[in-house]
Formats: structure tokens, C-alpha cells, sequence
């Protein structure tokens, strides 16, 4: 079937060589490299879903108001990024009844493993083009506002963000404890922090947001970093992919680089907002945006630990376990700069073996 689809389907006829396994990240989806000879380019990386009709339930939580699935999401937000010049992959064809997609292939340097290759190099190198990227899709993409695109139908409003912080309850503190319950006094603590984190992040204005802009689904492929993994894109507050790329659970950065990386997203918003919208979004206030960014990190760093654990004991995957330390260092210490959450720190620590 393959040969007959490299032959007859694509925009260009292609041999196979052979078809290489990949191995992918926490997804159901499978990865294969076809290898080509006979063709324009060397290879393509074919996507196969878990199951043809399997694109209707998203593997992340959505927000209540999101619209029905009609089509596979991850077609459908490809549309809109590569309209606005955002680094996808192209799809060369996409085989519905057999749930295979023939797709660009951007290598296999994620930008994870350049960093971990190059060290400070790379991060000097690589992070200011994912930051230039990420204002281009908070403006482009946000701009557009294309009604056939599902992002637009769903947001980070507070029932999902509220999830989320339910999901660390559940894997990150209940399951690690062999289902020993919280006590009653710390949860009541524990969710009043919660609830005033999550009602703070929903209210805020919201641009379209990748939801997992991090290292692992950044391609450096050659001077470009291509964009992956964007499929349960939605709408959120602009401090979201900041923090999932700013604090990454698998790469640490350099304090000072974090601050400069912050000023330089700030500058590439503002470069092209009027000074109402600039307003609106914090971005003529270094401070309350500084306090929105930490705010954030440590609700989507808290979903990021119980999310680790997730994997490990309902997919059977353990890879991320050694990344939760790094992850929940995080929250520490931005729980610990704001007085405000002095409470919720408290009454978490003893549940949270790493702050010990």
C-alpha cells in the first residue's frame, strides 16, 4: 500500500526504500521515516493515528464551550499556521481510510537534544527564534480568527484550567501516595490557591495558544525550528506557551536568559499592538506581566508533574518520571516569591516529596 501511495498519491512520485520506526514522545500516534530514492527529497515521516476516528476525542482535556470535531485536528490547525508562515510540516497527502499522513520530515533534532548537544550555544542560538515564533503565532494566528479552525472554539476558561489542577491532585499527589487522601484542612487551602490562580488566568485576554510549545516539539532543522504537535491548540492567555518554553521541564535555563527572553516576547508584541492592547495584555507593565508569566508556570508546571505520573501509570510509560524534580523545582520557587501564596505552599508541601 505504501508503494502504491509514494507512486500514484503525492505531489511527486517517489520509491520506497524502507520504513524506519520512530520513536515518538506520550502520544498514541505512531512514526514511521520513509526513506525515498527516486524523488525530490530523501524522505518523508508518515503519521499513523491510533485509529481512524480516534481524531474525535482529543488527548488533552478542552474547555466546555468546545465546538464538535469534524474534522482531524491536526489538519485543521496546520491550515491556519502554515497560512501565517509558521515552520509546519507540509502534508504531502493524507490517507483518511487508513489513518496515514505523509508529512514533511524535519529530521531528528528536536531542540531538546541540541541543547543537551551544544550546551549554551544552542540556547543562545535557537531561543530567540522560538520566542520570535511564538509572537508570530499570538499575532498571526490571533488576528485571523478563522471560524473553521477549532482552536477558536475552545479556551483555557477557569472549568479547564481548574482540570488541570485537579489532574496534579490526582496523579501528582494522590497516586504518588498509594491513594491516601489529603487532609482536609490542606485541600481546602490547596484549592481556595487553585481556584484564585485559575479564575486570574481565565480572565485574562487570550490568544491563540499551541499548548505545548516546549523543547520537545521544537525541530531544528537546519536554520529554522519547525513547529509540532499543535493539535489541541486553543485559545489562552498569552503567558502559556511563554511558560511551557521558558519553563520547560526538560531544558533549565539561566535565570538572566529567562528575563531576556521575556523582554525580547514583550517587545515583539509590542512592536506590533496598539498601546490600548498592549495595555490590555500586561505588556507596558514589566511587573504584572512578570507576575502573570510565574502565575502561569506554576499552574502549567503543576499539570505538567501530575501529567508525568499520568503517563507512567495508565500508559505504562515511565520516561518522564526523572523530569518531575526539575518541574515541581519550579513551582517552589515561584511559590515562594509572592507572599500571597505563602498558604498554598505551605499546605502543598507536605504532599510533595521534592520540596522535603
Amino acid at each position: 500500500m505504501l508503494e502504491t501511495t509514494l507512486r500514484t498519491r503525492l505531489p511527486f512520485r517517489a520509491e520506497l526504500i524502507r520504513s524506519v520506526p520512530l520513536c515518538g514522545d506520550a502520544s498514541n500516534r505512531r512514526y514511521y521515516r520513509l526513506e525515498l530514492t527516486n524523488a525530490p527529497i530523501s524522505s518523508l515521516i508518515l503519521m499513523q493515528l491510533a485509529d481512524p476516528e480516534g481524531f474525535k476525542v482529543s488527548e488533552e482535556a478542552v474547555s466546555e464551550t468546545a465546538a464538535d470535531i469534524r474534522e482531524l485536528p491536526f489538519l485543521n490547525i496546520l491550515r491556519p499556521l502554515a497560512r501565517s508562515g509558521v515552520p509546519v510540516p507540509t502534508l504531502h497527502f493524507y490517507d483518511e481510510a487508513a489513518g496515514l499522513l505523509y508529512l514533511e520530515d524535519f529530521g531528528d533534532l528536536t531542540l531538546f537534544h541540541v541543547c543537551g548537544r551544544d550546551g549554551e550555544s544552542a540556547v543562545r542560538k535557537y531561543y530567540p527564534l522560538a520566542i520570535d515564533t511564538l509572537v508570530r503565532i499570538h499575532l498571526r494566528l490571533t488576528a485571523c480568527g478563522d471560524d473553521d479552525c477549532q482552536a477558536f472554539s475552545r479556551s483555557f476558561d477557569a472549568p479547564l484550567l481548574t482540570w488541570e489542577f485537579e489532574h496534579f491532585l490526582e496523579y501528582g499527589i494522590w497516586a504518588r501516595r498509594d491513594k491516601k487522601p489529603i487532609r482536609a484542612d490542606d485541600e481546602r487551602v490547596i484549592r481556595d490557591g487553585f481556584s484564585f490562580i485559575a479564575g486570574w488566568l481565565a480572565g485574562q485576554p487570550r490568544v491563540f495558544t499551541h499548548r505545548d510549545y516546549h523543547s520537545r516539539n521544537l525541530m531544528v532543522d537546519g536554520e529554522r525550528l519547525g513547529v509540532i504537535d499543535f493539535q489541541d491548540a486553543l485559545l489562552g492567555p498569552a503567558t502559556y506557551d511563554l511558560a511551557s518554553l521558558l519553563r520547560d521541564s526538560y531544558v533549565a535555563l539561566d535565570e538572566d536568559f529567562v528575563d531576556e527572553m521575556i523582554e525580547r516576547y514583550m517587545a515583539g508584541m509590542c512592536a506590533e499592538l496598539d498601546a490600548d492592547r498592549q495595555e490590555l495584555f500586561l505588556l507596558t507593565d514589566r511587573t504584572a506581566f512578570r507576575r502573570l508569566f510565574d502565575f502561569t508556570s506554576i499552574q502549567r508546571n503543576l499539570k505538567a508533574a501530575g501529567r508525568f505520573v499520568y503517563i507512567d501509570r495508565v500508559k505504562g510509560n515511565p520516561k518522564f518520571l526523572a523530569d518531575i524534580p526539575r518541574t515541581l523545582g519550579y513551582v517552589r520557587r515561584n511559590l515562594e516569591k509572592y507572599p500571597e501564596l505563602e498558604p498554598l505552599r505551605l499546605h502543598l508541601m507536605p504532599y510533595v516529596p521534592e520540596w522535603q
